[in-house]
């Protein structure tokens, strides 16, 4: 096994994760903005990620779950995008695996 394969796997997942962060800063709820510019694709070895929220927009998660006990309507943004974008997903990866592996056959 190559050395530099825990690092392509991760570069694959990022980019696999770039369409689904785009709709998702589309659809996200545009109060301020805040929330949408918090969208951002990432990767590991073990997969692809999108992430909304961090220390300035603590309320991602709130939004995107809803909170029952204080009438908070889910609003499922990412799940929505990763809905619309499924096939971009799939085709990032087949074409990144498929470069990777040297272009095994279909």
């Amino acid at each position: 096994m190559d050395r530099s394969l825990p690092r392509q796997l991760t570069v694959i997942a990022a980019k696999a994760a770039i369409p689904v962060a785009a709709t998702g800063r589309d659809l996200a709820p545009k109060l301020s903005g805040r929330l949408a510019g918090s969208v951002r694709p990432g990767g590991s070895q073990r997969g692809a990620v999108v992430r909304a929220g961090r220390g300035a927009v603590p309320y991602a998660g709130v939004i995107h779950f809803g909170w029952p006990r204080h009438n908070i309507r889910p609003q499922p943004f990412l799940y929505e995008a990763i809905d619309r974008r499924r096939d971009d997903v799939v085709r990032a990866y087949e074409t990144g695996i498929r470069n990777l592996t040297g272009g095994l056959p279909k």
